[in-house]
């Protein structure tokens, strides 16, 4: 049984922030810290104070977490980036939120004194004295502090006070992980309120001491417990503040907030400094209990053969899910149903099955897939696990392309001829020149995705090659009419293009095909390129070309685009299972490519000093087994470090190399020798990324370290807690439960089947409901007539004996023809009525008025059932065993539950007086 919380961010946008640059604008970025520890940048939204990012992350955290921090920056080229204000949400507050915080926050101005972090080591007792007792405070050591001076690091000191006195330990210099060791005593006097108040603080020579955090004792507590000793969460100072807050008339936010817990009051707008601007956020926590996999078996395997057995098979899970799914979470639901199929190998069966649920309720072959189903979204989704990869060698020097193209415009409405520049004769261009050059270089992006996209055909994966022909055949199956012989193409465009290629096209940095956000101009001609796409997608429909005339002059590469396309579509969907299968077993040999991309690296040897110039740049490859290096993409690669040595990875201090965004290895040579390889990143995001990669890809191994040091050994001792011990136990506790969600994540089946569970009992009333409604049928009064109304037409009676309906009627008028179990077998085989107890069961219910029974010409005594394809005797006889009874004592909801089998002819009339026969199905 494992705890995990996770949190899912949406940074959307900001309003009204303040200008920092001379020109009366800003660049502002966001950066989000979970405990001060800094997870996420968003890209640099260039000359705005309205940013829109629209940004997604969902970070899997320890469940000890504490709060997480969005941060609005401001980029400056020269100088420091300035700060613009902050949103801080505390988990406590999260949790008050079960489906999230959503919308508006105001920004509030940072407080040096409230930017804190780390934790201090102390041991605290009450001890007897020759005239009272005496209060010990040893301060043992501190961790994680902030740096506060200009070389990444701090001079960190702690002052003790308490009952009017104050005590101060000494000095470390250059270290955010000092080791004091110190013991102070101070004496007690009984019923004293006094408090304990232990601070870090940074030592400064010229200015004022910088405050790293506090922690605050009740002396009455510890008197009662007579010793504490443990590492303790600094707090920031939060009396100048509500000094601040008490001078301006406003109350804090939540009386009940901690003292620990950072000021958040953005989400009321409370009380801050001038106005900085407001934030709009979608965060979520959600808190899971996994439990050992052998818990989750059966539902597993309910889903897996209810997948299996697809639309012939009774069962009515997946149409049930999809149906009391909301729209807030069908996203979510339809992502953990696919990766747990994608583990089960099952991920083209049950895209299948949603294939052929959606095709068989859509009557209009015009609204195929355009709604939000289930079906949609788990298409989505797959296409992003599976296809990412994919999308990226066929879009991703498209994407590369467009961004260094100038001003592209094709809706003369929009056209600005004063920027555009001057053509080779140094003038100004005219309108009818922007158009037509606009014209020409759409047409060239356009020609050349389409080119590429029909040479891709090699580089798709099997499995999404056979998940599009198992759509394209469903779909020409349901509408196999002349008139719609482009609806199984426009199927998979549909996918392929509309829900894939396009918003891709409109969001490079969403789908990682850029670092940054595309400038006004860029997104402009990204859209208009996406339009395109669309209605070649569409395949060219008088309906598309008529929404935007402008597009006019792109129409001779669409309709070039639709050929194509069919091409291209007509190659993808031609797969054969054989083909499939040795694709498939060709990529199971080979391990499954993680990560890749150009790192510097540079391996601890000697006692040398390490320079950030010894770092090389090589191309590294993440696999699930090992970490591998090469000169270039394309050299052949060498093992560095294999998966199952890996023991801990995990950021390194800034002032340890004079650079950022450095990250180290810690793992065992093949001799079984500690060894550290250390690895920059050119960015904070980058650097998470691939800490995230090798914590999941080694996260099962056995020998994983609980403590590291965040610096390096430099000559005779530790750069970070100055410790002479080369092999001492680490400085700071190691973060490999902290992990950004990526797209190609290995697949955790246990994690899936948990999220399953509970969804399913959130709509736990909703599904009883649902089961009741399909247990029972149509409403009273909606009788169906055949095999096409109400439900789906009974098997194939044994012996050639057909089926029938049962006419008759309850004592209130109910007919039990609207009922499923109304279609029942009989058989006259001996001389009694029993009620079946296999399937005709009350569940616990009581019994309803007994019905009439049918009247039979000749004496049926016994009868006998079949349901599915296990028959069985009813063996439980009725009170009046051994003649034809005058009642048939089974309830509604047994009958609901009831036997479907089938009835001889022989058997004559059926019903009470009044009452039709029987309807034979042959």
């Amino acid at each position: 049984m494992a705890k995990r919380s996770s949190l899912s961010i949406r940074i959307v946008e900001g309003k009204n922030l303040p200008a920092k640059d001379i020109t009366g604008s800003s660049d502002p970025y966001c950066i989000v810290k979970v405990d001060n520890e800094p997870i996420i940048r968003t890209a640099t939204v260039w000359k705005t104070l309205c940013p829109f990012w629209g940004e997604e992350y969902q970070v899997h955290l320890p469940p000890t977490f504490h709060s997480v921090a969005f941060y609005v920056m401001d980029e400056d080229a020269l100088s420091r980036d300035d700060v613009i204000g902050k949103v801080c949400l505390t988990r406590d507050t999260l949790a008050t939120h079960p489906k999230g915080f959503s919308g508006w926050a105001h920004l509030m101005e940072v407080d040096p004194d409230e930017e804190v972090q780390g934790e201090i080591h102390l041991r605290l007792e009450v001890v007897p004295g020759t005239r009272a007792c005496r209060l010990r405070c040893s301060v043992l050591e501190a961790r994680d502090l902030a740096p506060k001076d200009r070389n990444g690091a701090s001079d960190p000191f702690v002052r003790v006070r308490y009952n009017g006195r104050m005590q101060e330990t000494s000095i470390v210099k250059k270290s955010c992980y000092p080791r004091w060791n110190e013991t102070f005593e101070f004496e007690l006097e009984e019923g004293a309120a006094e408090a304990l108040c232990v601070e870090a603080w940074d030592w400064d020579l010229v200015s004022r001491n910088d405050f790293l955090g506090k922690v605050v004792f009740n002396v009455q507590r510890l008197w009662a417990a007579q010793q504490e000793e443990g590492w303790f969460r600094l707090q920031p100072d939060q009396s100048k503040r509500r000094r601040e807050e008490a001078g301006a008339g406003r109350t804090a936010v939540s009386s009940s907030r901690h003292l620990h817990e950072p000021a958040m009051g953005s989400l009321d707008g409370h009380y801050c400094r001038g106005n900085l601007g407001s934030l709009q956020l979608e965060v979520r926590l959600r808190d899971e209990t996994v439990l050992p996999s052998g818990c989750y078996q059966p539902l597993v395997q309910l889903l897996c053969q209810e997948v299996k057995l697809g639309t012939q098979g009774p069962g009515q899970l997946i149409p049930l899910i999809e149906e009391t799914t909301s729209t807030d979470c069908r996203q979510d639901v339809a992502t953990t149903l696919l990766k747990l199929f994608l583990g089960q190998g099952l991920a083209k069966d049950f895209l299948d099955l949603l294939f052929q649920l959606e095709l068989g309720r859509t009557n209009e072959a015009n609204t195929l897939f355009r709604s939000n189903s289930l079906a949609s979204k788990s298409m989505e989704s797959f296409l992003k696990v599976a296809g990412m990869r994919y999308l990226h060698g066929v879009l991703g020097p498209i994407i590369d392309k467009v961004f260094e193209e100038k001003y592209v415009e094709l809706d003369p409405s929009k056209v600005e001829v004063k920027d555009v520049g001057c053509s080779g004769l140094h003038r100004p261009q005219t309108e009818a020149e922007v158009l037509e050059q606009s014209a020409q270089t759409l047409r060239a992006h356009l020609g050349a995705l389409l080119s590429a996209l029909t040479r891709s055909v090699p580089a798709c994966p099997a499995v999404v090659r056979a998940t599009f022909r198992q759509l394209f055949r469903r779909v020409r199956e349901r509408f196999p009419s002349a008139q719609d012989e482009n609806l199984p193409f426009i199927a998979v465009t549909s996918f392929l293009c509309l829900r894939f290629i396009s918003p891709a096209i409109m969001a490079p940095k969403l789908f990682h095909l850029r670092e940054r956000h595309a400038d006004a101009r860029t997104s402009r001609t990204l859209l208009l390129l996406a339009k395109a796409v669309q209605n070649v997608g569409n395949m060219d429909t008088p309906a598309s070309r008529a929404k935007e005339a402008w597009m006019e002059p792109l129409q001779p590469t669409v309709r070039q685009g639709v050929a194509q396309l069919k091409d291209f579509i007509t190659k993808l969907v031609d797969i054969q299972e054989k083909e499939e299968l040795d694709l498939q077993r060709t990529l199971s040999l080979q391990a499954p490519l993680v990560k890749e991309g150009p790192l510097f690296i540079h391996r601890t040897k000697g006692k040398g000093p390490l320079m950030s110039s010894s770092f090389k740049k090589l191309y590294f490859s993440l696999t699930t087994e090992a970490l591998s290096f090469a000169k270039t993409p394309s050299s052949k690669k060498s093992t560095l470090i294999k998966l199952a040595n890996i023991r801990a990875a995990e950021k390194v201090e800034d002032k340890s190399f004079g650079s950022s965004h450095v990250m180290q290895v810690i793992y065992t040579d093949d001799a079984g020798r500690p060894q550290t390889a250390y690895l920059q990143c050119k960015c904070v995001n980058e650097l998470n990324q691939w800490l995230s990669a090798l914590r999941k890809v080694s996260i099962n191994n056995t020998s994983l370290l609980r403590s590291y040091h965040p610096g390096v050994f430099r000559g005779d001792k530790w750069s970070c807690c100055h410790q002479r011990d080369k092999t001492d136990l680490g400085c700071d506790k190691t973060r490999s439960r902290v992990t950004l969600q990526e797209w190609n994540d290995p697949l955790d089946h246990d994690l899936e089947a948990q999220l399953i569970y509970r969804h399913l009992l959130g709509v736990e009333a909703t599904l009883r409901e649902k089961h009741q409604q399909l247990s029972a049928g149509p409403k009273a009064g909606a009788v169906p007539t055949g095999p096409g109304e109400g439900r789906s037409p009974p098997p194939p009676a044994p012996s050639g004996m057909p089926w029938v309906r049962l006419p008759f009627q309850g004592p209130s008028g109910q007919a039990l023809s609207a009922l499923p179990s109304s279609y029942v077998c009989l058989q006259p085989l001996g001389t009694h009525w029993p009620s079946c107890s296999r399937c005709c069961r009350t569940s616990g219910r009581p019994t309803e008025p007994a019905w009439p029974a049918p009247r039979a010409r000749s004496p049926a005594a016994s009868w006998s059932c079949r349901r599915e394809a296990a028959p069985h005797s009813l063996t439980k006889p009725l009170p009046g065993a051994g003649r034809p009874p005058s009642t048939l004592s089974f309830s509604p909801q047994s009958l609901s539950l009831g036997c479907r089998a089938w009835v001889s002819p022989g058997l004559g009339e059926l019903g009470e007086p009044g009452a039709s026969g029987p309807e034979v199905w042959s």
